[in-house]
């Protein structure tokens, strides 16, 4: 360690120049204010600490009470003995201070009484111990001395004091702690624990036999960690033993004590053992190096802190500590204290004091941004709990981690730290943004800036944001304004911008438009807007305009969408809910006949209501023959006359074949099909779909005059007219080609229509006469007359039970039944009046 700070704590430098520092564990203060100004005339000879202050004991007999800062508490040093203080004892309330010296004396001084005791034992007195609820009085008021034996001092019941010896040879008892009902104290031999309310020994724990080394002449370092925790640091031997309860089978043996002493770890270190202090699970040792400098002078004293195993030890940490004097000392001229409770490790030296405590939170986060590490001081503050820092927050780390990074031009990292650490802290946002402004780099934090209504910042910040975009990322900027809401910024000033900026450069100005086109539509200029989407050919207008239901303004700008993408206009035209109307398009597409025939096409199939179909078979004629034909045999809606005008002037027969068919003209048609198709087949079927004879005849009359058209016609007439028509109108010395064979074929088709037809004769005569029979035995047949039929002519029950309102009935076969004299007079009697009224002028 470094030369300690008066005032601030410093960490210890444990790794070479050339590595990377380890996390300290522990921070140092050294104690100056008035024990600086003790020290220089004096030197510390022991200490013992308190919660509420230290206790100094000098080579000049005198005791300081000090705050631990190192301050004097007023009217509190002592001058008890005239030699060197050997060892301070205070009570756990803090209210009683005991000491001991080589003069022989023992004080007992009260701090806040008048209680003062001094005994002169006449001896050397090696150490002393404070019962630890001395303060309590009565039975407490006792106090332990150790040199050749060691001695209980009490009051009896009658106030006289009263001496007993504990222990004797055994050796100088060098040192001596107390906890509780448990007295723990070294001799030459080894550590004895006394148990104070059995009054009785525990156990000795011996020391081994170490040649060349005599444990006489290093100090043993007792502490009880807890009330049943003994830590034993002698030489270079650590001891840990737990004083437990005997078991049951144990307390069988009556002369047993009930408690015992139960070692549950010892080993050796690689240094001697100036002080030894308990942290937690772990251990803090104050180590005094085996090893010299070249010049024989002793190396700096080093702190600990292991974790400790049955006969083993793994070092988590060590510090090497720069005392004052360090060289001039031994082993035995070091002191290790500790309050436990807050684990500060007091280390003792004569010209220098020193405090270790272990690191917190705000001390971790100083060190790591010490060290510039700055990520990892972040993640400190944010898993820490609430309390534990004073000095740093979040915000004040995360800046000091944002400087760093846009120091190291790292500004990616930086800009997503902001959003960690600001979160919805708009003032944060603010004053830190122009960080990034200042360099160019707002892009980097753009991703990162709150944007909901709740948590927006000022326009000016997202204006800078876009601005540098727009100079420096055309792409960025065109994302920006299709992703942030428009409302965070001032779209005018946008928009000028972009313009000015448009003016000014040559490159991707296809996105700028874009930007533009998006600008607009936020601001609600809808024919700006649809302008320039199509000034840019982009096929977003579409989108656009369905999104803003801005089909009225379609009508004007029609041709540029057609121009654009026919089809999608033409959907855009033909959705339900646009309302364009179709006649006002028309108009508008008249001068541009491709994009009319598209429009018209669909608009047909999805209205197929006859509207626009005589405009539309020009444009088939023109655009889509195939279309035509079928178009024509479907629509009734379109002038015959000028689509025959039409189909005559391309030369469209088939077309004009259908047309003459449906206004009658068939002979023509026929002529056609014949002249012009030349298709035999097709006239055939033609006649056979009219069954005209006269149609026959003219087929016959254009064919008689071409050999291989009458062995068509010769081979299919015979089903439909009498061959002899044909046959007789061939001439005599006409070369038929194959005539033979379709002579007889024409006879076996025509034989067989003959038949057909005989057969179907025969077939419709028999049909006739069963059918007469069958009618004739059905009206020869009675029809039954029940009560429940009524007279059609006057409602009541044809039947009448009384004999003189009886009349004849007359019954049809259509089940309608009369009373003779319910008839109509002029009715025939042969036919039913409900069937066949008479019907009268």
């Amino acid at each position: 360690m470094s030369e300690p700070s008066t005032n601030d704590s410093q960490s210890t430098d444990l790794a070479s120049p050339d590595e990377e520092d380890d996390e300290p564990k522990l921070k140092y203060l050294r104690l100056s204010n008035d024990l600086h100004k003790i020290l220089e005339s004096d030197a510390v000879k022991c200490i013992s600490v308190h919660p509420k202050f230290i206790c100094v004991g000098t080579d000049w007999g005198a005791i300081h009470v000090l705050d631990h800062q190192g301050n004097g508490v007023k009217d509190k040093k002592l001058q008890p003995h005239t030699v060197g203080v050997n060892q301070i004892s205070i009570d756990s309330r803090g209210e009683f201070i005991a000491s001991c010296s080589d003069d022989g004396k023992v004080s007992i001084h009260g701090l806040y009484t008048k209680e003062d005791v001094v005994i002169n034992l006449g001896r050397l007195i090696k150490t002393v111990g404070l019962d630890p609820f001395y303060y309590k009085g009565g039975v407490n008021k006792r106090f332990i001395t150790g040199d050749e034996k060691l001695t209980l001092h009490e009051k009896t019941l009658f106030g006289r004091s009263k001496s007993t010896v504990l222990s004797f040879s055994e050796g100088l008892v060098s040192s001596l702690a107390w906890s509780d009902n448990f007295i723990a104290w070294s001799s030459d031999i080894g550590v004895r624990v006394y148990d104070m309310s059995a009054r009785c020994s525990l156990g000795l724990i011996k020391w081994e036999d170490r040649p060349g080394i005599s444990p006489s002449n290093f100090k043993c370092n007792l502490i009880w960690s807890d009330g049943h925790t003994l830590l034993i640091g002698w030489v270079d031997m650590v001891r840990i033993c737990v004083i437990r309860r005997r078991s049951v089978n144990e307390l069988g043996n009556k002369e047993l004590s009930e408690f015992l002493v139960d070692p549950i770890s010892a080993f050796r270190t690689d240094f001697f053992i100036s002080g030894i202090a308990p942290l937690s699970h772990q251990l803090v040792l104050l180590g005094f190096p085996k090893e010299t400098d070249k010049e024989g002078r002793s190396l700096h004293p080093e702190l600990h802190i292991a974790r400790y195993k049955e006969n083993d030890y793994a070092e988590i940490y060590a510090d090497s500590l720069s005392l004052r004097g360090y060289q001039h000392y031994k082993v035995n001229n070091y002191h290790l204290d500790v309050l436990i409770e807050e684990n500060r490790f007091f280390i003792v030296a004569p010209k220098d004091v020193v405090v270790a405590s272990l690191f917190d939170v705000d001390d971790r986060i100083q060190w790591l941004i010490e060290q510039s590490k700055y990520k990892e001081a972040l993640d400190v503050v944010l898993q820490s709990k609430k309390g534990e820092m004073k000095k740093y927050t979040k915000e004040s780390v995360g800046i000091a981690y944002l400087d760093f990074l846009i120091q190291k031009y790292k500004f990616d990292e930086a800009g997503e730290l902001c959003f960690r650490i600001f979160g919805d802290n708009k003032k944060l946002w603010e004053e830190e943004i122009f960080k990034f402004a200042q360099s160019h780099h707002l892009r980097s934090i753009s991703r990162f800036i709150p944007v909901s209504k709740e948590n927006r910042l000022s326009p000016q910040i997202y204006e800078m944001v876009l601005y540098e975009y727009l100079v420096l990322d055309s792409k960025g900027f065109l994302n920006l304004i299709k992703s942030w809401d428009h409302t965070l910024y001032n779209i005018h000033a946008v928009i000028s911008a972009l313009l000015g900026h448009i003016v000014i450069t040559d490159q991707d100005k296809v996105v700028y438009y874009e930007a533009l086109a998006i600008l607009y539509s936020y601001d609600k200029q809808y024919d700006k807007c649809l302008a320039t989407y199509l000034k840019l050919k982009h096929k977003d207008v579409f989108r656009f305009i369905r999104e803003r239901k801005l089909y009225y303004i379609i009508s004007d700008l029609v041709v540029d969408l057609m121009n654009l993408d026919h089809e999608e206009t033409i959907n855009l035209l033909l959705e339900k809910e646009q309302g364009v109307d179709p006649e006002i398009i028309v108009e508008k597409l008249k001068d541009h006949e491709l994009h009319l025939y598209r429009y018209l096409d669909s608009y047909t199939k999805k209205n197929p209501t006859g509207q626009f179909h005589g405009l539309l078979v020009r444009l088939y004629a023109i655009y889509d023959r195939d279309k035509l034909l079928p178009f024509l045999q479907r629509s009734d809606s379109y002038p015959i006359q000028n689509a025959l005008n039409i189909c005559r002037n391309a030369k469209f027969y088939p077309e004009m074949v259908h047309l003459l068919d449906r206004i009658g003209d068939t002979k023509e048609a026929l002529g056609l099909i014949m002249n012009e198709l030349k298709d035999m087949q097709k006239a055939i079927l033609f006649c056979q779909e009219h069954n005209d004879s006269d149609l026959w005849n003219d087929l016959i009359e254009y064919t008689i005059k071409k050999p291989e058209c009458i062995t068509f016609l010769l081979r299919n007439i015979g089903n439909y007219v009498d061959p002899t028509i044909l046959i007789n109108k061939i001439e005599k010395d006409a070369k038929i080609p194959d005539v033979k064979n379709s002579l007889v074929k024409m006879l076996c088709d025509y034989s067989l229509q003959l038949a057909i037809k005989e057969g179907c004769k025969k077939i419709l005569s028999s049909d006739y006469f069963e059918l007469h029979n069958k009618l004739v035995i059905r009206q020869q047949k009675g029809i039954n007359i029940c009560d429940e039929m009524v007279c059609s002519g006057c409602r009541k029950q044809i039947i009448s039970k009384d004999c003189n309102r009886s009349n004849d009935i007359i019954l049809y076969y259509c089940s309608h039944s009369f009373h003779k004299t319910c008839l109509p007079q002029d009715q025939d009697v042969t036919s039913c009046a409900v069937c066949h009224p008479i019907k009268r002028k």
